[in-house]
This record gives structure tokens, C-alpha cells and sequence, in this order.
């Protein structure tokens, strides 16, 4: 791989290139992408989405929207410090193509921005459900109207091959979809693979897919235009690798916090594992002066991302060149030099906040709510797709917004676009529509 290529400006649509030397540096393309991320519904809907904690009335739990704004401006941080490592050692980017510094921040920070745009409500759980419903529920009579790959793609579910869909579908009056630029996108593939064939290795990117069959015609051509595809091998663009660290980061400290705040992690036991972290670079004297927990949380939350952040950007780079040939296995954080302490401070948070009574109780619930609604919607489209829909189907596609289309051209894509308009749904918008239609 190239930066050259890796680099790309181009869009959607786009017969040729655009040159960096070329853009308005007041409204670079690459800020454009985070522009239309925003101002996006698809965006606008994870503030009423499940973070870790479903149904929470407390203001200071996360939400998606909160933590993806999060994710983004760490991605912001770590993509700057390692475009400058990268410009430092590929001169002619910035000499001959005018890349920037800033470039690399705003790649990273548009694709992290937008890295949980296709998680259903209700946390991972939500995917689980809808795998759930075509694998052991209703769904699984469609199974021998489907082909592998596209029965794959519904019975495990994923939120990141659905984000995919969104950022690049297109649709009657918006081709391409949400028409960001190449780099953007490649950056935010974190699994530039199909659900088949499965993979079975312990390289990063192995671990889920990345797009639906839907979108493979789509992918196919980024990935051959960026130069990602080597023998037949479609490489992680390296820039994903700082998104999934700034999402690692994020979700280790932030997710730690939360629980600490709902009172789930004793706090004197907690800011023990996080001075673990920053000890080398805490300092003590104004630590002590610090008189509110808030306060503390927030001045050692400080510190553990900035260390992450530059202990990220550090591994990136000394990586740089297993990274561009795809020999790169690992996540970042995977090689940090802080690994201990944050597999400690995972552990703790998988007991007392993941696995606790409560988020499993809710996390319930959900399963229950997306259960229903797919078998009303998946049913209902189903049948409109094969012109067997009665009077109550009908009833039920008027309750889809104007823009989407349930019913398609095939009965892969019908049963996709029913799965993933209730994978679009708020938590709240989940509960409210599964009451009107019966579920108690």
C-alpha cells in the first residue's frame, strides 16, 4: 500500500481524482465528511442509543452519540501526531501533493465520528438479537431462498458492515450516499472482509466483516482504486488502525468512569487503577489539592488518554511498514506498553458494568423489543416482496419513513433493508413502535 493512494479525495461518482494541492484549505474535503456525518439522521439517532448502559436516565452515562464524539476527537489527536511521523518520513506528500498534518487528523476523525453510525439500539446486544431472529427464529425459513453469503450476512448481524451501507448506499436523489471521500471510508473499514469465507486467524482485521454483499460491488472498487488489494488480499487501510484505537481508548477509560459515577466500581479502588496507568506522568501535588471526585476522575481520565494516545502513535509508527504490507496483526493498544494495566482496567469494568444485573436485565428487554419488530417488519416486507401482503402489512410499511424502501428488487435486499431499518431505531423509537404494535 502507498500513502499516495491511501490518501484519496476522491468521491462517489467521481471520474477522476481530486488533488490535494488543489482543495480549499478553509473547507478541506476531508472536513466535508465529518460536515455530512453530523448533519446526518443516521447520526443525529445515537443520542438515544445504548452505549453500554440501555434505558439510563443518568446525564452523565454515555450514549453512543457522546461516546462517538469522544472517539472522534481522540481519533483527531492520534491522527495528527502520526501524520506528522508519516509526512517526516514520506517528504514528497507534502512537497509535491500538499498533504498536511491536519489532513491525517481529519481522515481519522470523520471515520471514528461515524464508526458506530450502524449499531443497532440497545448495544451489542441489538446485533445479537437480529442474528438471533435468522439463525434459531422466524427467519430462518428464508434461509433456502438465500444464497451463503447473503444468509450469513443476516445471521451475523454487524453493525459495522451496516454502517458501511449507510455512509455509501445510494438511494432515489442520493447516489452514493452520504458521498465521502475515499480515505474517509477506507479509514473507517476496520474489516475489509465479506461474513464468507470465514477467516480463521488472529490477524485484527480477521475478527468481524466489514460490508454486506449488497455493498460489494461498491467496496470492491474502493478497495482496487486505494490499492488495499494484494494477491487477491484486501488490506486494512492503516489509517484504521488509530480509529480502532481511539475507540479502544475511549470505551477502556470512559466506560471505567461511567461505572464509577453509577457507583458499580468503588471509587478508592478505581482511581488506584487508573493512577496505575498515569503514574509516570501524575503529579502528586496537584492531585492532592483536588477536592471532588469529578474532579479527580477527570484529571486522571486526562492523563490516561493522553498516555494512550501517545503510546498508540509510538506503535503505529514503529509499525508503520508491516502496517502498509498488511503483515500487521494486532490492534494498537495491543502492543501498548501500558497493556497490563489496561486489560486490568477492562476486566473490572467487564464484572462490575458489562456483566452486571442491570445492564443484563435491559440488555433483555432489547432482545425482546427487536425480536418483535423484526418479526412484524421482516414479515410484512417479505411479503409485500413477494405480492402476498395483506391489509395489516400494508398498514405496517406506512409506519416507514418516506425515504426508505422495504420491499426490493430481491428478496436478499428486502429482508437486509427490514433488518436494517430496525437496526436505524432509537432505543426509545424501538420501545414506543414494539408497544404500538402489540408488545408487552
Amino acid at each position: 500500500m502507498r500513502w499516495d493512494n491511501l490518501l484519496k479525495l476522491k468521491r462517489f461518482g467521481d471520474t477522476k481524482d481530486r488533488p490535494r494541492v488543489a482543495q480549499d484549505d478553509t473547507r478541506l474535503g476531508f472536513e466535508v465528511d465529518y460536515d455530512r456525518i453530523v448533519f446526518s439522521s443516521a447520526f443525529r439517532s445515537l443520542q438515544d442509543k445504548t452505549q453500554v448502559i440501555p434505558f439510563s436516565k443518568t446525564d452523565f452515562v454515555h450514549t453512543r452519540l457522546t461516546h462517538s464524539l469522544e472517539v472522534s476527537v481522540v481519533g483527531r489527536s492520534l491522527g495528527r501526531m502520526a501524520g506528522k511521523n508519516i509526512l517526516e518520513k514520506h517528504p514528497h506528500l507534502s512537497k509535491d501533493l500538499g498533504y498536511k498534518i491536519n489532513d491525517f487528523g481529519a481522515i481519522v476523525a470523520a471515520a471514528a465520528l461515524s464508526h458506530d453510525i450502524g449499531n443497532p439500539p440497545f448495544g451489542h446486544s441489538g446485533e445479537k438479537a437480529i442474528g438471533h431472529y435468522f439463525l434459531n427464529g422466524n427467519g430462518a425459513k428464508y434461509k433456502s431462498k438465500l444464497s451463503d453469503k447473503e444468509y450469513q450476512d443476516l445471521c451475523t448481524f454487524e453493525g459495522n458492515a451496516n454502517g458501511f451501507k449507510i455512509l455509501t448506499e445510494s438511494k432515489v436523489g442520493t447516489p452514493g450516499g452520504l458521498r465521502l471521500s475515499y480515505a474517509t471510508l477506507g479509514a473507517f473499514v476496520k474489516y475489509p472482509k465479506a461474513s464468507l469465507p470465514h477467516r480463521p486467524t488472529a490477524h485484527v482485521a480477521h475478527k468481524k466483516y466489514g460490508f454486506f454483499q449488497a455493498q460489494k460491488t461498491f467496496f470492491d472498487l474502493l478497495s482496487q482504486d486505494m490499492g488495499l488489494v494484494d494477491s487477491k488480499t484486501v488490506h486494512r487501510h492503516p489509517l484504521a488502525y488509530l480509529v480502532e484505537a481511539a475507540d479502544d481508548i475511549c470505551y477502556t477509560i470512559i466506560d471505567f468512569e461511567d461505572g464509577i459515577h453509577l457507583g458499580w466500581i468503588d471509587e478508592e479502588y478505581a482511581l488506584e487503577y487508573l493512577i496505575n496507568l498515569v503514574k509516570k506522568d501524575m503529579d502528586t501535588l496537584k492531585y492532592s489539592k483536588l477536592i471532588h471526585r469529578t474532579q479527580r476522575l477527570g484529571y486522571l481520565r486526562a492523563l490516561a488518554i493522553n498516555s494512550l494516545i501517545k503510546d498508540a502513535v509510538r506503535v503505529f509508527t514503529e509499525n508503520e511498514t508491516q502496517i502498509l504490507n498488511g503483515s500487521f496483526g494486532h490492534a494498537l493498544l495491543e502492543k501498548s506498553q501500558f497493556k497490563a494495566q489496561i486489560t486490568d482496567i477492562i476486566n473490572l469494568s467487564v464484572d462490575k458494568i458489562y456483566c452486571s444485573e442491570e445492564v443484563v436485565q435491559k440488555e433483555i428487554v432489547g432482545y425482546k423489543v427487536i425480536t418483535a419488530l423484526l418479526d412484524a417488519f421482516v414479515s410484512a416486507a417479505s411479503n409485500a416482496f413477494f405480492k402476498e401482503d395483506n391489509s395489516y402489512d400494508e398498514l405496517l410499511l406506512q409506519l416507514i419513513p418516506d425515504q426508505e424502501e422495504l420491499p426490493a428488487q430481491n428478496l436478499y435486499q428486502t429482508l437486509l433493508n427490514a433488518s436494517c431499518y430496525v437496526a436505524s431505531l432509537t432505543d426509545g423509537k424501538a420501545m414506543l413502535l414494539a408497544e404500538k404494535i402489540g408488545f408487552k
